[in-house]
């Protein structure tokens, strides 16, 4: 991708993300972009591209891509199948506790359109140059809640969050730490990032780290649904995960 971009980066990491089941369309959720060297890949929830208990099986997902970036409006949909011969295409984690809510499905750069407009966080993204995140690290959660976005222009939104468990702690013994931030239904799969004060050259203009990777809400099944808001808070999982799931 060529040319000086005047919106910061970190929007043009996430994509909508739409699962379908042959033409029936499924769902909503978001993505973002990985890349490895050469390989491309397209993170999201494990939950969004299989969730057996749940019924949900879709066989392709669709993104939007901007394809002009003098232009914002123009898009393109581009579909990324997701079994060959019977055998699903993307890879998920697994550790000590069970199954890891990420996914990644390679992308092959060839068949994207010439002119696709797109930025990835790289492996050197996900070591910041943050002395330490601590709780109350001012995050951003960018995606598309209930499907929202900018339709003129094709943009996820950002939220607010703030890291709201020990980063580095495995909650629970889980491998993710906890946000307080408000999401929604669609969010899943939207990259956790903080911004770097001190970037190194290593990560050009997209000056975030990547912590984690959203997955859900996070309540509390004793909460009195009448008297009780809901607690606010969400799993992140380590974005560490994609140096696992990336490699050849």
């Amino acid at each position: 991708m060529a040319g000086k971009m005047l919106l910061d980066p970190l929007l043009f990491t996430t994509v909508r993300v739409l699962t379908f089941r042959q033409q029936r369309r499924l769902t909503n959720a978001s993505g973002f972009f990985f890349q490895r060297g050469e390989h491309l890949f397209l993170v999201t929830s494990r939950h969004v591209l299989i969730d057996a208990p749940n019924g949900h099986f879709p066989d392709r997902i669709e993104i939007e891509l901007h394809v002009d970036q003098e232009n914002l409006a123009k898009s393109v949909v581009f579909s990324v199948p997701l079994y060959r011969d019977g055998t699903g295409l993307w890879r998920q984690g697994f550790d000590s506790a069970g199954e890891i809510d990420v996914a990644v499905i390679e992308i092959e750069r060839d068949a994207l359109p010439e002119t696709a407009v797109y930025r990835a966080f790289t492996p050197e993204h996900l070591h910041s140059s943050l002395d330490e995140v601590a709780v109350g690290t001012a995050l951003l959660i960018v995606g598309f809640p209930l499907g929202f976005h900018d339709t003129v222009y094709h943009m996820p939104v950002a939220r607010h969050a703030i890291v709201a468990s020990a980063f580095g702690v495995r909650f629970q013994g889980e491998g993710y730490f906890l946000t307080d931030a408000r999401t929604h239904r669609g969010t899943s799969g939207a990259p956790v990032a903080a911004r770097v004060a001190a970037p190194e050259p290593a990560l050009g203009d997209l000056t975030w780290a990547l912590l984690g990777v959203h997955s859900a809400r996070l309540d509390v099944g004793t909460r009195d649904l009448a008297l009780d808001e809901e607690l606010g808070l969400n799993c992140a999982w380590y974005a560490d995960i994609l140096m696992t799931l990336t490699a050849s």
